[in-house]
């Protein structure tokens, strides 16, 4: 499967801004999606992940409250939603992808599947 995500740009803090990441190639629907983030001179975090029909949603605890993930199987497209943002959420955004949908597989970032980042800034 390939990724591509979009949807980042610059905000001010406070604002919202939501990704986007389509999913092409073979047996899309087994595949569980996700995003992670990388900050500057910082390690790549988790963020969010959801299963292919939606089921099951894990997040991070920094996002919890503001940021939400989606899915549109029809469109074969997973959303972030991302509202009240903070600078301190500034950070390349990468969408993933796994057959596998433990928790431990995401949170650890040991996914199959990354796609390109998409920049997200956000202004003080």
């Amino acid at each position: 499967v390939q990724l591509q995500a979009s949807g980042g740009g610059l905000v001010q803090a406070g604002g919202s801004l939501r990704l986007s990441c389509v999913a092409s190639g073979r047996d899309v629907d087994k595949y569980a999606m996700g995003w992670f983030r990388q900050a500057p001179g910082k390690e790549r975090d988790f963020v969010a992940a959801i299963t292919w029909n939606g089921g099951d949603i894990i997040s991070a605890d920094s996002v919890k409250g503001r940021f939400t993930i989606s899915r549109d199987t029809t469109k074969n497209t997973v959303y972030l939603q991302m509202d009240d943002l903070v600078p301190e959420d500034t950070a390349v955004y990468f969408c993933a992808a796994d057959k596998r949908h433990e928790t431990q597989i995401w949170r650890r970032g040991v996914v199959d599947v990354w796609g390109p980042g998409t920049q997200v800034t956000v202004s003080s």
